[in-house]
C-alpha cells in the first residue's frame, strides 16, 4: 500500500517548500482511507509555529492548527491522512526529530528544496514499533521529484 496523489498535490507541496525557502513549510494531508490505501485529496497549508532561528530545520504544527485542519476535513467529508513538510538544503528523509515527533499510521511526505527549487519528494510511514521510518509509495504521482 502506499498515498495515491495526483500531479497538483506534488506541485502545490513542492510550491509551498520552494516559497518558505530557506525555512521549513509544512501541511497537513487530507484524503479519504479506501480498502488500506491512503487517497489524497488536499493538501492543508499550515503556518510553521516553530520559533523564529528554529525553522530553517525545524517545523510545528500546534495542536489549535491540526484541529482546525481536522474540522475543515471532516466538513470536506475527509480525514487527516498525514501531514507534509520540506527539507531546505537537506535531502527528501526524515530526520531523528522528525521520528522522535511522529506517530504511526500517519504519512509523511517530505520534498527536499535546494537553491529554492524544490527537488525530490518521498513519502515515509513509522513502524509500528514506532524505531524507525519505511518508504511509503507514491502512487499516481512521481516520486523522486
Amino acid at each position: 500500500m502506499g498515498i495515491r496523489v495526483k500531479a497538483d498535490h506534488v506541485e502545490a507541496i513542492k510550491r509551498h517548500g520552494e516559497s518558505t525557502f530557506p525555512l521549513e513549510c509544512c501541511g497537513l494531508l487530507l484524503g479519504r482511507l479506501v480498502d488500506g490505501e491512503k487517497i489524497l485529496e488536499e493538501t492543508y497549508e499550515v503556518a510553521n509555529a516553530k520559533e523564529e532561528g528554529t525553522k530553517h530545520n525545524r517545523f510545528l504544527i500546534p495542536p489549535e492548527a491540526v484541529l482546525k485542519g481536522e474540522r475543515y476535513a471532516r466538513e470536506k467529508k475527509l480525514e487527516v491522512l498525514g501531514f507534509y513538510h520540506s527539507h531546505p538544503n537537506a535531502e527528501a528523509r526524515p530526520s531523528r526529530f522528525d521520528l522522535d515527533h511522529a506517530w504511526p499510521f500517519y504519512s509523511y511526505i517530505i520534498v527536499s528544496v535546494k537553491a529554492n527549487k524544490a527537488q525530490e519528494m518521498n513519502s515515509w510511514k513509522m513502524t509500528e514499533d514506532r524505531s524507525r521510518f519505511d518508504p511509503e509509495p507514491i502512487l499516481g504521482g512521481e516520486s523522486g521529484l
